[in-house]
C-alpha cells in the first residue's frame, strides 16, 4: 500500500495534516465562529456623540437646544473671547493650534451646540405625581417630534427612565410606553432616538427592559430589535456581583444586542463606593476601575462607552469660571486618553471646554496620524511599524474628528490621500 493511500500525504513531502483533521476542527471550532461573531460584532461605524447633555424632563422645551448654545457662546465669548484668553484660562501655549481650535469651537457653538441630549425622568426630574409625569412624558416625545421635522433636533436624542427597582419600576415603564407611544402616534421613532436605563444592578433588570420593548415593537409593527437602549453603570453591583463576576458583561449579554452604550454614573458610583462628596470626581481611583472593568466587557461587542460628568459649574466672576473651565478641560482630556469618547455635560457653559479638549485632541495629532497612516497604506514603514490593528485605530481617529467637526474631509483626504469610504474599511466599519 502506498504512502497516499496510508494517510492521504504525497510521497516525499513529509508529514502533513489529513483531510479528515481539517474537517474535525471546522466541525469543532463552528459554534465557537457563530459565538465570537454574535458576542462581538465590532463597531457599528455610526457616529458616536462627543457628549451627551443632561436635562430634566420639566425644563426641556422647544428651544432648550439654542438656548444652551446661545449661553455657551456667551459664556465663550465673555471669558474666552481670544486665544490669548482661552489660552491662560486652561494653562495651555497661545499657539496657532489653539487659535484654530478657538475659531472651530466658536463655530461648533453656534452651529451644532449639542449632539446628544436625554431628557431626564430620573434623578434630575425626581418623584412628581403621576398625572405631571404622565403629561411630561407626552409633551416631551410631542417636542422631540417637532424638533425632529423642523431640523432643530440634534443628531440624537431620548430620555432616561427611571430604574427598574420596585418602587419605581412602575412609574418608568409608564413614562416609556406613553413617550414611546407618543413618538410613533406623530409619525415614528426619530433616527437618532436612544433611552437609558440607570442604576442597573442585576442582569435580569436589563432583560426585562428587553422584553418590554419586544412586546412595544411587536404591538407598533416595528421591526424587531429597532429600538436600542444604554446601561447606565452607577451602582457596585453593576461592576462586580456577588457570586465574584462582572456583572457589567452578564447585562451586555442580557441586552441581547440591544445595549448601545455603557455610561458611567460618576457620583451615584462614587457614593455607593463610600467615597465621600469632596472626593467624587471622574478620576478617582474608584471610578478608574469601574471603568476600566466597563472598558474590557464592551471591547468588540459594539457597546460604546461614556464617562461621566463633573459637578463644578462655570459660572460666576472669570476667575471662577477659568477655574472651572480648567479642571473640566483636564477631565475630558483625561478621558480622551484613556479611549472614553464620550461624557456627560450638565451646563451650558460646560459645552465651550468639551469641545476644545476634544477639538485639540483631533487636531494636534491629525498630521502625525495621518503620515502613519499613509506610511502603512503604501507600506512605506518609516520610523515606525505599523500593524493593521494600528491602522485601524489611526483610522478610527481621523473618523472621529471628522464626525464631531474637529477635522475637514478635505484636510484629511490631502493628508492621507484617503476618502471615507477607505477610513472606513480600515477601520473595520
Amino acid at each position: 500500500m502506498s504512502q497516499v493511500e496510508v494517510d492521504g500525504s504525497k510521497p516525499g513531502s513529509g508529514a502533513s495534516f489529513s483531510s479528515a483533521a481539517r474537517t474535525a476542527v471546522d466541525a469543532l471550532l463552528a459554534p465557537v465562529d457563530a459565538e465570537l461573531a454574535r458576542r462581538y460584532p465590532g463597531d457599528s461605524g455610526t457616529r458616536q456623540p462627543v457628549h451627551t447633555v443632561y436635562v430634566p424632563a420639566d425644563v426641556f422645551a422647544a428651544d432648550t437646544v439654542s438656548s444652551w448654545g446661545r449661553q455657551a457662546l456667551e459664556a465663550f465669548d465673555t471669558h474666552a473671547g481670544s486665544p490669548a484668553e482661552l489660552a491662560r484660562a486652561l494653562g495651555v501655549p497661545d499657539d496657532e493650534l489653539l487659535a484654530d481650535v478657538h475659531a472651530r469651537v466658536r463655530a461648533k457653538l453656534e452651529r451644532e451646540p449639542v449632539e446628544d441630549l436625554r431628557i431626564d425622568f430620573e434623578d434630575g426630574y425626581g418623584p412628581r405625581p403621576d398625572a405631571e409625569e404622565d403629561a411630561a412624558a407626552v409633551r416631551t416625545a410631542e417636542l422631540i417630534t417637532a424638533a425632529v421635522a423642523d431640523g432643530s433636533a440634534p443628531p440624537y436624542i431620548g430620555i432616561r427612565i427611571k430604574c427598574m427597582e420596585a418602587a419605581v419600576r412602575d412609574r418608568g415603564i409608564r413614562t416609556l410606553e406613553l413617550f414611546l407611544g407618543t413618538l410613533i402616534a406623530g409619525g415614528g421613532l426619530p433616527e437618532g432616538l436612544v433611552l437609558t436605563l440607570p442604576k442597573v444592578t442585576y442582569a435580569e433588570q436589563v432583560t426585562a427592559l428587553v422584553r418590554l420593548l419586544e412586546d412595544f415593537e411587536r404591538r407598533a409593527g416595528l421591526p424587531a430589535g429597532r429600538i436600542g437602549f444604554e446601561i447606565q453603570i452607577e451602582t457596585t453591583q453593576a461592576i462586580l456581583g456577588a457570586d465574584g463576576r462582572a456583572t457589567v458583561a452578564r447585562m451586555i449579554e442580557a441586552a441581547e444586542g440591544r445595549a448601545t452604550g455603557l455610561h458611567y454614573g460618576t457620583f451615584d458610583y462614587s457614593a455607593s463606593c463610600g467615597v465621600s462628596a469632596a472626593y467624587q470626581s471622574m478620576d478617582h481611583p474608584v471610578a478608574d476601575h469601574a471603568k476600566a472593568v466597563m472598558q474590557v466587557a464592551a471591547a468588540g461587542t459594539g457597546v460604546r462607552l461614556s464617562d461621566g460628568s463633573t459637578n463644578v459649574v462655570p459660572t460666576g466672576p472669570t476667575e471662577q469660571v477659568h477655574a472651572a473651565w480648567k479642571l473640566h478641560h483636564d477631565l475630558v482630556r483625561r478621558s480622551l486618553a484613556r479611549a472614553y469618547y464620550q461624557g456627560w455635560d450638565m451646563h451650558p457653559a460646560h459645552l465651550p471646554t468639551r469641545y476644545v479638549a476634544v477639538y485639540s485632541f483631533y487636531r494636534e495629532g491629525l498630521a502625525a496620524a495621518a503620515a502613519r497612516l499613509t506610511a502603512y497604506v503604501a507600506k512605506a514603514g518609516g520610523d515606525v511599524m505599523d500593524e493593521p490593528a494600528t491602522a485601524k485605530a489611526l483610522s478610527g481617529y481621523l473618523l472621529r474628528g471628522l464626525d464631531c467637526g474637529a477635522v475637514d474631509p478635505a484636510e484629511v483626504t490631502r493628508l492621507t490621500g484617503l476618502d471615507r469610504k477607505q477610513l472606513d474599511a480600515l477601520a473595520g466599519r
